[in-house]
């Protein structure tokens, strides 16, 4: 569900314009009505196996190209392109935005405002680095996503546990298994949605975000609004960020911080953003970011032309508390604004905050709701959640400890 709730409209897009042969790392369902053929690679960051189900199906068709939007598989999907000799960002260059280690000193190199960042293996250079750069810190790790071991820490008493917490979830990473101490970014969080073509980049929606309060960084809920004021405000520093790591081609979701009104680079992801901010762009403003990206894959011009001038937000619903779901229900009206309320549990379920657990563990659905501006959207995305019937009956996850709220 999670794959179909949150991508199906990027493959549903794409098949609308090309016919699609799949590599996929299960058995495809929902997938099938979209797909002209498919090969099973049970882990595709498995570089051989990736290969040889891209030349089985190059063998059996002629591919026009290869992209993914499915963050752990950037670098390896990278290399599968070069190996068929189809176009793609050089593999390397996927490498420095899986790596934000990489990336961070690539920002330094060329001017592009960042945070002061330090790699550590250790929690004793962790406490080093955070006395040298100033608390609070931000504690992450250097190759994941989605705010995955992302934590906020106040003071040296904090450290610690924070440590352990961002390097448990490091030592998943496959481009690197470290942990970045940073300087916190204070200030409002956005992301600028990217279109890079033969090296020129186009600037096409801002993402406003809320997330939740410190110490960790869950995303609650995102709005796209296509006469965003901020647009050129961010809009040189994100170029700036795609320059300064390569991108030669593909959809970029940049995130950054606006400090004292200034952008400040968070880290670029080489691929369309998660949580269907992608669907939000096209309903604010018609572009459609998975056509696109399938477009410049096979080496094709993407129309980058707006349609409509509006708004769109998600709403991302989480438990208040750590616990299981006994009652889950919209009981309110649909009226035309209400674009759409997906759930991804099911009464039953456990669900487990952070720290214990992460957003795959937490978040129950979404819904997204339209406006003529993105204060309409976000205030009718409010009312949508007040019909809205979410029961949890909390329970522990740890000896004497309670996880959540977040928001």
């Amino acid at each position: 569900m999670e794959a179909e709730g949150y991508r199906g409209y990027c493959l549903e897009s794409v098949a609308a314009a090309y016919d699609v042969v799949l590599i996929t790392s299960d058995e495809p369902s929902w997938e099938v009505p979209f797909i002209k053929d498919c090969v099973v690679v049970p882990d595709p960051t498995d570089q051989a196996a990736l290969s040889a189900a891209g030349r089985t199906l190059a063998d059996r068709y002629k591919l026009a190209g290869v992209f993914t939007w499915t963050e752990w598989y950037l670098v390896s999907v990278a290399r599968l392109a070069r190996q068929l000799g189809l176009p793609t960002t050089a593999p390397e260059v996927m490498q420095a935005c899986r790596n934000k280690a990489t990336a961070r000193s690539l920002f330094a190199r060329h001017g592009v405002p960042s945070a002061a960042s330090v790699s550590v293996r250790t929690r004793q250079e962790a406490q080093a680095a955070a006395e040298r750069i100033g608390y609070p810190v931000v504690l992450k790790p250097a190759a994941h996503a989605a705010s995955i071991g992302v934590i906020r820490v106040a003071s040296t008493e904090q450290l610690p546990a924070a440590y352990e917490f961002a390097a448990q979830a490091a030592g998943l990473g496959t481009e690197s298994t470290s942990v970045l101490v940073e300087e916190y970014l204070d200030g409002p969080e956005v992301s600028v949605e990217c279109v890079t073509y033969q090296g020129e980049t186009t600037v096409v929606a801002i993402t406003r975000k809320t997330v939740s309060t410190p110490p960790f960084f869950e995303e609650l809920a995102h709005s796209v609004d296509a006469a965003d004021p901020l647009l050129d405000v961010v809009a040189p520093a994100a170029r700036a960020a795609i320059g300064a790591l390569g991108i030669t081609n593909g959809v970029s979701h940049v995130e950054m911080r606006l400090v004292d009104g200034r952008p400040r680079l968070v880290e670029v992801n080489g691929r369309i953003a998660g949580d269907m901010i992608g669907h939000l762009v096209r309903l604010a403003t018609g572009i459609d970011l998975p056509r696109v990206a399938a477009d410049i894959a096979c080496d094709r011009v993407p129309d980058l032309t707006p349609t409509r001038s509006s708004a769109a937000a998600i709403h991302l619903i989480y438990p208040e508390t750590s616990g299981t779901l006994t009652a889950l229900r919209y009981d309110g009206p649909r009226p035309p604004w209400l674009e759409q309320i997906s759930f991804q549990r099911s009464v039953g379920d456990r669900l487990l905050l952070p720290p214990e657990g992460d957003m795959f563990s937490a978040r129950i659905g979404f819904l997204i709701t339209t406006g003529a501006t993105a204060e309409d959207a976000r205030h009718r995305g409010q009312e949508a959640l007040r019909a809205l019937t979410l029961d949890v009956a909390p329970h522990r996850v740890g000896p004497g400890t309670w996880a959540g709220p977040i928001g």
